[in-house]
């Protein structure tokens, strides 16, 4: 069943029907695909024949029907845009299942490569409230599953929120140096130089950051051996799962990133000691194996979506500390982070960190999911892919109607388009919700 539209839903399709076209209003709408926050842009475009210099179609703001081009926001965190978070899960899902078990260009080979599902973890800051396994709490309670209080110090004054920030901030110039180290103790343990293993092997991963409820990053990622030539080429026969877990679990001891000196103190950063290392087995083990390909893609795109707001901070960048915090519903643990982030940016040893930039996100400022260049193939082109089908669709519907687009190759686009805000107005986000809710019952009916 429709939502029932608000009055001034009513008032603005209303007018839209006697004075224009509500049926180009709604497919206007609906090719945003359910996005919830779309930029809006004023201006115009021109496609202009190369050859002959003729005008062939002009587009302008006031003849669009909503009179703005309206563009889906991309936004990948859930918070912001589900909708548009929930395609970015699935481009990472498919992304991190072609390194596993091949597809989007990638040969099924790529399966029998030995490859690991690896987490690391924060070191400790201080003791926190937490769930351990077969016992209680340090501070003596059994916490439910949500308690609020999980995650946040015993004692916040003697918990180091400068260490805390700072590690977000250098986490991942630690994964970086990981890497290299990681590269060295697999070639270590071959018996060869560095240089003499690039000859016959590659390192290749995709890795995504998730944050623990104490607001500290730490990283899952699929580590898999290749051949030099990449996804495509078979390792040697040396190259096992157990040569790779083992040269993990050293790389990770020795990897360290250095840190600023602050008030006299010189920080450095570690991995913290709980290091978690598994073999992943074949799609074909999907239902008897407790790590099978698709589990692990469908773990590491899942947290893809999601940000700092999972420790209890915001979504959004902090303009001021003062009001935004105010009734943000903002943790007092994630307000110290948020704090101390703010106090440390205004340093200039650390002006280099954008800590007040990236208060937000507790001080980290890297990419939430990233991959090796060989691992698998990359979201521009998953989103590519995407863009080419959807114009050959809106092609195919424009020779239908009679009025058939320009060749490409031969057009010249001469556009100059404007910011002009975000976000759907009242008629539009219930005509967005509509068509969402009868094509949910279109597909409710079809199954």
């Amino acid at each position: 069943m429709r939502p029932p539209a608000p009055l001034g839903a009513i008032r603005h399709l209303a007018t839209l029907a006697r004075h224009g076209d509500l049926g180009s209003y709604a497919r206007q709408i609906q090719r945003l695909g359910g996005c919830e926050r779309p930029v809006r842009m004023e201006g115009h475009r021109l496609d202009v024949h190369a050859a002959t210099g003729e005008i062939v179609r002009e587009i302008t703001d006031r003849d669009l029907p909503a009179g703005q081009f309206l563009i889906r926001c991309n936004n990948r965190r859930a918070t912001r845009c589900a909708t548009c978070a929930e395609t970015y899960r699935k481009d990472t899902f498919h992304l991190v299942t072609a390194g596993l078990s091949g597809g989007k260009g990638i040969g099924p080979a790529v399966a029998r490569h030995p490859r690991v599902f690896a987490t690391f973890t924060a070191p400790s800051f201080g003791p926190v409230h937490n769930r351990p396994t077969g016992g209680r709490c340090r501070c003596g309670r059994t916490h439910a599953e949500d308690d609020p209080a999980l995650g946040t110090p015993l004692d916040p004054e003697r918990y180091d929120y400068r260490a805390a920030v700072l590690w977000n901030a250098h986490a991942g110039a630690l994964w970086g140096r990981f890497a290299t180290y990681l590269r060295q103790q697999i070639a270590s343990r071959a018996g060869l130089t560095r240089s003499a293993s690039r000859d016959c092997l590659r390192v290749s991963y995709a890795k995504v950051a998730e944050y623990q409820r104490r607001g500290a990053v730490h990283f899952h990622a699929v580590i898999r051996l290749d051949g030099p030539g990449g996804a495509e080429d078979d390792p040697p026969a040396w190259a096992t799962t157990e040569l790779l877990t083992d040269a993990i679990r050293s790389a990770a001891r020795l990897a360290e990133a250095p840190g600023p000196v602050v008030d006299g103190r010189a920080y450095a950063f570690r991995f913290g000691d709980q290091l978690d290392i598994r073999p992943i087995r074949s799609a074909d083990f999907a239902g008897t194996s407790e790590l099978s390909s698709r589990a692990v893609a469908a773990y590491i795109a899942k947290y893809a979506t999601k940000g700092a707001e999972t420790a209890g901070t915001l979504d959004r960048p902090v303009r001021n500390p003062i009001t935004d915090l105010i009734g943000s519903g903002v943790t007092d643990h994630a307000r110290r982070m948020i704090l101390t982030c703010w106090h440390l940016g205004a340093l200039p040893e650390l002006e280099a960190l954008r800590l007040r930039k990236w208060a937000h996100m507790l001080g980290f400022r890297g990419h939430f999911s990233t991959k090796s260049r060989t691992y698998s193939v990359t979201l521009g082109a998953l989103r590519q892919e995407r863009a080419d089908h959807n114009e050959a669709l809106a092609r195919a519907r424009a020779a239908e109607a009679g009025h058939p687009l320009p060749d490409p190759d031969t057009v010249l686009v001469l556009s100059h388009w404007r910011f002009a805000g975000t976000g759907l107005t009242t008629a539009e986000a219930w005509l967005s919700t509509s068509r969402a809710t009868a094509t949910s019952t279109e597909r409710d009916l079809a199954a």
